[in-house]
């Protein structure tokens, strides 16, 4: 199924869904046109056409959310929720984290949850290691590297011009830690 097609018999039902969310016109038609762009860009992962309806609406919804935490507006949470139609086993980039952390040798595990998620100082992340800083700080560089390089393999990610990862999480069967 190409885009055009996707377009031609989904678009109308996904405007009135964003709409019903936002109650602008505007923003819900820029939505619409980012939500189309990311599954013009995705189209070809997606394996089971019978996932189309639910999968092109879940890119709707997860654009709404975006626009609502990008201008900190509130909306009523628990009526989106209810009024869309959420598989219960979603897959998230957290899931595939965890994977990936779980994953990496002890060495570079722990230097990396201290420094980056616990937020710990480098040299007071070696000192609690019994370490010297230079190791400590190659050790945080490789596990971020390893944490890239597992997105790119698990989920299809690859890095941009700037070094940065781009892409959108694979459906959960054709991911490679969690799948």
């Amino acid at each position: 199924m190409t885009t055009q097609q996707v377009w031609a018999q989904y678009a109308d039902d996904l405007k009135r869904f964003i709409f019903s969310k936002i109650k602008d016109e505007a923003v819900a038609d820029d939505i619409l046109q980012d939500s189309f762009i990311k599954i013009h860009t995705k189209l070809h992962t997606l394996k089971d056409l019978n996932k189309l309806k639910s999968w092109i609406f879940s890119i709707a919804r997860n654009s709404v959310l975006d626009y609502f935490k990008a201008t900190n507006k509130t909306f009523e949470y628990a009526n989106f929720e209810a009024e869309t139609f959420i598989e219960e086993d979603v897959h998230t980039e957290k899931d595939c984290l965890r994977g990936i952390l779980q994953n990496l040798p002890k060495k570079y595990r722990d230097p990396i949850f201290l420094s980056d998620i616990k937020g710990l100082k480098q040299a007071d992340v070696a000192k609690q290691l019994h370490q010297n800083i230079t190791t400590t700080k190659s050790q945080i560089q490789r596990a971020r590297k390893l944490i890239a390089k597992g997105f790119i393999d698990c989920c299809g990610y690859r890095l941009n011009n700037d070094g940065k990862l781009v892409g959108e999480i694979q459906e959960k069967e054709d991911c490679k830690v969690c799948g």
